[in-house]
């Protein structure tokens, strides 16, 4: 795909069956920016007219758990019908227009899934039954590169969500999915000038059949998992992201997914290529209303990193409590590479969640920097995976967990050190904060080691909080629930210090809302 006598936007472009093509034209450019100005001079005006406060840099400001538990009416253009068979993967393969390549590839998911069972370590998953889940519901929405053109309803979940205002002061670029298909997406100019792609999943399948033949499905196989069969079986929605090789996207960019259909399940898939040299920072956003029957995600997330190139994958996923998320996300990092994870989890009733790093090329690095926060009634059996293949290579795992009323927080991860990785360094951290006894966390590392030229370290701590911080701070005049908030809240600092301004006071926000109750 690469010629030096070429650019990489013309490298893609020469590639069969590709059209390169900037995802607005110029007039549409400019009419966007208008509209993002007019946007802007109306917030000021909101803003000197008293409607709302101006958000504060150092403030961390009160969210109602209602922006997150929006219900939307449940109106839908296609839905199949629950369970999982081949008339259904047939019928969804019809409704996306898809190549026939792409319907084989599904199939063979599904018998791989059929004859797969659950795993038997982890969290108990017979409560997820395929038979009561619609894996594909279409919203009455086409996708936009307009936030104008969404229909009202969703735009309306969408703004009070924040996405279209960070769009507007943070961000590079934006997709939003809606239940299974992308109802929003676009990219600065400039980005698409220098031939980043950033596109709907479903996009690319059409309009990139060559690279996403050669990568997709590869690094994450049908065969790893039950549930990586059932994504490939019934995938819908997801992001592509291609950034050319020496190409710095300085901006971040970011997609949200947010699910509204009770009883549904959600399956978007995420590709990221970036080239040698290249840079950029992906942002991942996850949300659901409560309801009282039982959502599944399983999505996908594939990542490569080319030689001497940079990735930063950063999630903040605020899911409802009858979600089971089944996520799987791996990276492959090429030499002296590197692939950063940093990861909040703040939802779900069950999540099985280890984000993997497979260091192929002398040099790779990963970093994983990951905290979650399980309440009354919540399984979250989360961690990362580090697979040190080549010498050289550099790991380190920093995770946190919080629990309280009786919440289960479980850290699992694994390191493998393979015979050609000599010289290799890997650090291991995990700490616990229980918030009372009636709460539980475990720390299961996997640690193998194939060559004696390596340094290893692991540390794992688990405790409550220290009532004499408590009686320091309330010695100071602070009320002794606020000191306990504060005291939860640098635990998760580190993390919360490693996500853009924006990102981090949702994460605190969110620990404000899972710790009322709790503490006090």
């Amino acid at each position: 795909m690469k010629k030096p006598e070429t650019t990489p936007r013309e490298e893609l472009s020469a590639v069969p069956g590709i059209a390169l093509q900037n995802p607005l034209t110029a007039a549409q450019n400019e009419a966007a920016q208008k509209r993002h100005a007019k946007r802007k001079e109306e917030r000021k005006a909101r803003l000197a007219a008293g409607e709302f406060e101006a958000p504060e840099k150092a403030q961390v400001k009160d969210l109602p758990r209602g922006v997150y538990d929006i219900k939307n009416a449940f109106d839908y253009d296609v839905k199949v019908e629950n369970g999982l068979t081949e008339e259904i993967i047939r019928e969804i393969s019809a409704n996306k227009d898809e190549p026939a390549w792409m319907l084989e590839k599904r199939l063979e998911a599904l018998e791989i899934f059929n004859q797969t069972a659950n795993p038997n370590w982890g969290p108990d998953l017979s409560a997820v039954d395929m038979n009561q889940i619609s894996t594909y519901i279409r919203p009455k929405a086409q996708m936009a590169r307009d936030w104008e053109n969404v229909p009202d309803e969703i735009r309306d979940t969408f703004t009070k969500l924040g996405i279209p205002e960070a769009e507007l002061e943070s961000l590079a670029g934006v997709g939003a999915q809606y239940d299974s298909e992308v109802v929003y997406h676009n990219m600065r100019s400039y980005l698409s000038d220098q031939g980043v792609v950033y596109t709907d999943f479903e996009s690319a399948v059409r309009e990139y059949p060559d690279i996403i033949k050669q990568y997709f499905g590869k690094l994450i196989t049908p065969r790893l998992h039950r549930y990586a069969a059932l994504h490939y079986a019934v995938w819908s929605g997801g992001s592509f992201v291609y950034v050319p090789k020496g190409v710095n996207v300085d901006i971040p960019l970011q997609s949200y997914f947010r699910l509204n259909a009770p009883g549904a399940g959600q399956f978007e898939h995420t590709l990221i290529l970036v080239e040698e040299g290249g840079s950029v920072h992906f942002i991942e956003g996850c949300s659901a209303p409560k309801y009282n029957t039982l959502n599944l995600h399983a999505g996908a997330v594939e990542l490569y990193v080319k030689e001497n190139a940079h990735l930063r994958y950063s999630t903040i996923e605020n899911w409802s409590r009858n979600m089971y998320n089944l996520n799987t996300k791996r990276a492959r990092v090429e030499k002296d590479g590197a692939i950063e994870w940093v990861s909040g989890s703040f939802g779900s009733a069950c999540s099985m969640l280890y984000p993997s790093s497979l260091l192929v090329g002398e040099g790779a690095r990963s970093e994983f920097t990951g905290i979650t926060f399980a309440g009354k009634g919540q399984y979250l059996d989360t961690g990362a995976q580090v697979m040190h293949y080549a010498p050289n290579t550099y790991s380190t795992i920093n995770s946190k967990s919080i629990s309280k009323s009786g919440g289960v927080a479980i850290y699992r991860g694994t390191v493998d050190i393979g015979e050609q990785a000599k010289g290799s360094k890997c650090s291991v951290s995990c700490e616990s904060l229980m918030l009372d006894s009636e709460s539980r966390s475990d720390t299961i590392p996997a640690i193998r080691i194939a060559t004696e030229d390596v340094d290893l370290g692991h540390e794992a701590k688990i405790g409550r909080i220290d009532e004499t911080a408590i009686f320091y701070l309330m010695s100071r005049g602070i009320p002794e629930e606020e000191a306990k908030a504060m005291i939860v809240r640098g635990f998760a600092e580190p993390i919360a210090k490693e996500l853009p301004m924006e990102y981090a006071v949702e994460m605190n926000n969110l620990i404000t809302l899972e710790l009322k109750g709790a503490i006090g």
